[in-house]
């Protein structure tokens, strides 16, 4: 799972990782906000359904600790609530790696100076503003708050079955090789081996032609 700042690189990482492996096996879920009747169930019960089978890899772009972070920054539950979640989520989270998941969760770290260069290009470049949501602006003033609210899911939920694994990505082609690595190096796995491969020859046309009928080419604009 990933979480991290605004403008952290969350979704980059996300995409350098799943870019050239198998969408059969790789699967990522970003949850949008809770419905009524979600607001209504255990907080992390929306996220279980999600969690992998064997031979399966999950990526969470941010997971159930929004809770710990922009929830509880932006007042979107209560301070008894957040820190009922982060007093519970060690006990869950032990029963998901007792039950055989390898649970990696990376925080992504950025600079001040960073994130200001970031947000700021996403206003300026017209690709980029879709990126930029009211809830940006917004945490944008909160610097402070989420750090220490970092700090606190820090302390609650490092533990030794799912520690925190820090990265800075102020640099951000460095930050994804170097979480790359560190996947590959918790992971147990054996390379592929490659095996020669010969296409067959194409079939013959044995009579086929073309048909004359007026086919809707797209104009050749470049």
């Amino acid at each position: 799972m990933f979480e991290g700042r605004d403008t952290a690189g969350k979704g980059g990482v996300i995409k350098a990782i799943t870019e050239r492996v198998s969408p059969r096996v790789f699967r990522v879920v970003a949850l949008p906000a809770p419905t009524e009747r979600e607001h209504s169930q255990m907080y992390v019960q929306r996220y279980v359904p999600h969690l992998p089978a064997a031979g399966e890899i999950v990526i969470f772009d941010r997971s159930w600790y929004n809770r710990a972070g922009v929830e509880r920054v932006m007042g979107f539950c209560t301070e008894e609530k957040a820190h009922q979640f982060l007093q519970l989520i060690p006990t869950v989270e032990r029963a998901i790696v007792e039950s055989g998941v390898i649970l990696l969760k990376y925080w992504l770290e950025v600079s001040e100076e960073q994130q200001l260069l970031r947000l700021q290009s996403r206003i300026d470049d017209p690709r980029k503003i879709w990126k930029l949501s009211n809830l940006d602006l917004k945490s944008f003033s909160h610097w402070y708050d989420y750090s220490r609210a970092r700090d606190e899911m820090f302390r609650f939920t490092d533990t030794g079955w799912a520690p925190w694994y820090v990265a800075n990505n102020d640099d951000k082609k460095r930050g994804r090789l170097n979480i790359i690595s560190h996947i590959l190096s918790q992971i147990p796995y054996e390379p592929v081996q490659s095996t020669d491969i010969t296409l067959p020859k194409r079939q013959k046309a044995h009579g086929y032609q073309t048909p004359k009928q007026p086919l809707h080419w797209i104009p050749t604009r470049y």
